[in-house]
């Protein structure tokens, strides 16, 4: 366990309280949890488990990661495959169960009476070999923020394509400028991470290019339609973007965007909630479309994301911790996360509570954007997807920062896609 992390991960003492069962003392558990952590998910945390905690006598630990989804799998992979029982439940990213399905209990039985009422193709992401390695509590597709008000002065409309959406930043940026330095058109996530191969996946997907891996395994990344679609994303990087988008992440665009400083963001659900809160600058001004497409006639592309709760296999407390993940899946708790954060629940009927739709009105009309949703290629490639997608995102990292072509770059990556292949993923 790397120094970092370890004050957050030593199992505390035993919790001192005491159940009466049959006249005997019992300890009650601490469970430790892992997650990544945006917008305000760690406050709202504690709201979520403390009926469990009341209900059961166990309390809950949130150990926090980054908010960078590369670091947080990196420090997953080390935890476990040293057999670490300091964690009881991990919060897993959508494209995580191919990799780490050996590590985590299989919850098939558990959740027999849950998984009914789930979207198939969800539970199906989190099945491996059989075996449901998660159980999905919330799930995720990003969307085109736009600043409704600026639209309407600029008299410009929703952009339905990339070369649109460009226009339309560019004339709302150089007339907010002039007032507004640090305003700029578009923010988006160019990092080198994880974040950067759903921005990208998306640009591909829209104008044509494919997926990067196909469903049957073939390299499909190397080709003119994906070429033209990083060199589009390249000409934004000092123009309707901040050269700093290169480093932006999740929270840094919304940072740009929530103080009012851009007229249009790719951001997932999450952000909607806080772009509304009290203090944020574009409070009621903004409205959300699905992405824009390459030419008329493409599709829009929007990543699969979404967050799951799996329990190590390396628990002592494995009981509690299966519990604990069978009511942070439930309904109940993914009502309040819809609530709280706007998150997109994985139980097809809240998306007819009424309670819902009166505070998120959004989130029934998400579902356009979740039906265009595409999947990242972790299930082709098993368990070499975090080395595949890594070089994805740094060969796109380098074209946009200009460190050689995209035909060059994509060339380059399909040769090492090419060798990381052999004889087939594995």
């Amino acid at each position: 366990m790397s120094n970092g992390y370890r004050a957050g991960v030593m199992r505390a003492t035993a919790l001192a309280a005491v159940l009466a069962v049959f006249g005997a003392p019992v300890m009650a558990d601490e469970i430790f949890y892992v997650s990544g952590a945006v917008g305000n998910a760690v406050e709202n945390f504690k709201a979520y488990v403390k009926p469990w905690e009341e209900k059961t006598g166990n309390t809950v630990t949130l150990v926090p990661m980054p908010a960078s989804t590369t670091d947080q799998f990196a420090q997953y992979r080390l935890w476990l495959a040293a057999g670490s029982t300091d964690i009881d439940l991990y919060q897993t990213d959508v494209i995580w169960a191919p990799q780490l399905a050996d590590q985590f209990v299989d919850l098939t039985a558990a959740a027999k009476d849950l998984v009914p009422t789930e979207f198939p193709s969800i539970v199906e992401s989190q099945t491996v070999g059989g075996k449901l390695v998660a159980l999905p509590i919330f799930t995720d597709a990003p969307a085109l923020y736009y600043r409704k008000d600026l639209l309407d002065k600029y008299k410009v409309a929703v952009p339905t394509t990339w070369d649109e959406l460009t226009a339309a930043a560019k004339t709302i940026q150089d007339g907010e400028k002039a007032a507004n330095p640090d305003f700029w058109g578009f923010v988006w996530q160019g990092n080198a991470y994880e974040g950067l191969t759903c921005d990208a996946l998306e640009w591909v997907k829209s104008f044509g290019g494919g997926q990067i891996v196909e469903a049957d395994g073939s390299i499909s990344i190397n080709n003119p339609k994906a070429v033209k679609a990083l060199e589009t994303a390249k000409g934004w990087v000092g123009t309707i973007s901040p050269e700093g988008v290169l480093a932006y992440q999740e929270e840094e665009a919304r940072g740009v965007w929530q103080t009012g400083n851009a007229a249009f963001m790719r951001n997932w659900p999450y952000a909607y909630g806080l772009g509304n809160g009290d203090d944020s600058k574009v409070k009621g001004l903004f409205g959300v479309t699905t992405l824009p497409v390459g030419a008329a006639g493409d599709t829009s592309a929007a990543t699969l994301g979404g967050w799951n709760v799996a329990v190590s296999k390396y628990s002592k407390h494995q009981d509690a911790a299966v519990s604990l993940a069978l009511w942070l899946a439930g309904p109940e708790v993914q009502k309040m996360r819809a609530l709280n954060e706007s998150n997109l629940p994985t139980i097809q009927s809240l998306y007819d509570d009424a309670d819902i739709a009166a505070k998120q009105p959004i989130i029934p009309q998400w579902k356009n954007v979740f039906l265009n949703a595409v999947p990242r290629p972790s299930a082709p490639t098993l368990t070499k997807y975090s080395e595949v997608s890594a070089k994805f995102f740094n060969a796109v990292h380098e074209t946009l920062a200009g460190n050689g072509s995209a035909a060059d770059n994509l060339a380059a990556l399909e040769a090492d896609l090419t060798d990381l292949k052999g004889d087939g993923w594995k």
